[in-house]
């Protein structure tokens, strides 16, 4: 996997493993991240991010294989000797220090003149936006406030990466949107690489430059956000990624630009391209499926009927669940367009179903 911003690559992993007795947490995985870079590794519980993530920090040592920052192998070099800083999930901020005894901690570890600390302290709270809370404990903060503390914390020193292990996951839905907008600022301005640990697909899709999507251990892709959306290149990446109809069919017929696939239970469907194997999966985001209540769809290359069984309202979209006449239930989204309620859908009702041949993404099965 090449690095998308430069040339040369600011970390190279290479062929990396990671062993905890008879299971393999890390499986000879190699992965190239540019400099000023926001990168996101995304996969299920126990697929390997983490371990990742504590051998770049130093707190775990590879089996094999080897780990490079600038052109040096630092596989082996302390923690505390690394340009790299982690910022925890529990954020770690000692509780009777100050907001900014806890910003400058490791600056005095580091032994660095007192005006000296006095001025990047004054830069990170300036730059994390909690001037006035200089002589707060952490218990007088909001959750949000001591997630910014950890923050200015890790990026006193000026690491050349910073490593951030699900920082978000405590906080509720509003503060991590905005979090998640701070994120992106305070990366943007410093121009430094971040790397985060998620398992909040829209966090990665918010605010990575590129995904590593993994599994058992193993990179199964990685790719901007709109790409890993709109052309995974699995199933699995297909259903892991964003919610997916998946539906399985055979290859009846192939043309430049043209392909039909039959399904069992959801008629003939037609995609511009297609692997070159027989067994396949048909991939339909819910947001590219087009409904009517009447069968003629001018932007309809195939329609199909069927009846909605159960519709959602959140807000700015309805969802609904649509079963066709052929057997397959397809969830589709709609935006709200109006406050007109007489816009929607209701349960029982007769629809037309279609999606355009581009929007349909074919897997090998």
């Amino acid at each position: 996997m090449t690095a998308a911003i430069g040339e040369k690559p600011l970390l190279r992993i290479a062929s990396v493993v990671k062993r905890f007795g008879g299971f393999t947490a890390v499986d000879d995985l190699s992965l190239d991240i540019a400099a000023g870079e926001f990168f996101a590794l995304l996969g299920p519980s126990g697929c390997g991010k983490t371990t990742l993530l504590r051998m770049l920090a130093g707190f775990e040592t590879p089996d094999a294989g080897a780990i490079y920052l600038d052109g040096n192998d630092i596989a082996q070099v302390l923690p505390h000797e690394r340009p790299v800083n982690m910022m925890f999930q529990n954020y770690a901020l000692f509780p009777h220090l100050t907001v900014e005894g806890n910003i400058a901690f490791g600056l005095k570890r580091a032994g660095l003149p007192k005006d000296e600390i006095a001025a990047r302290v004054a830069e990170m709270v300036a730059l994390v936006r909690l001037g006035g809370m200089e002589k707060r404990r952490p218990d007088q903060l909001s959750g949000g406030q001591r997630q910014r503390v950890a923050l200015a914390r890790s990026l006193a020193r000026r690491p050349r990466m910073l490593l951030l292990d699900e920082p978000l996951a405590a906080l509720d839905k509003k503060l991590r949107e905005t979090t998640q907008a701070e994120l992106l600022e305070a990366q943007r301005r410093l121009g430094m690489t971040f790397i985060i640990v998620t398992h909040d697909q829209e966090e990665a899709m918010t605010v990575a430059d590129r995904i590593g999507v993994m599994d058992k251990g193993r990179l199964v892709q990685v790719a901007p956000p709109r790409e890993l959306y709109e052309a995974p290149n699995s199933r699995w990446i297909a259903g892991f990624v964003g919610d997916i109809n998946l539906i399985e069919g055979e290859v009846e017929m192939r043309e430049p630009g043209r392909i039909a696939i039959a399904t069992p239970d959801a008629g003939t469907i037609v995609a511009s391209r297609a692997p070159e194997t027989q067994a396949v999966c048909v991939a339909v985001r819910p947001e590219k499926i087009r409904l009517a209540p009447v069968l003629q769809d001018a932007f309809a290359v195939k329609a199909r009927t069927g009846a909605i069984t159960s519709a959602g309202f959140l807000g700015g979209l309805s969802v609904y669940s649509v079963a066709l006449d052929q057997g397959a239930v397809l969830r589709v989204t709609l935006p709200n367009a109006t406050r007109a309620t007489a816009d929607g859908f209701t349960v029982g009702q007769r629809v037309s179903v279609s999606f355009a041949p581009d929007d349909v993404v074919v897997l090998d099965r």
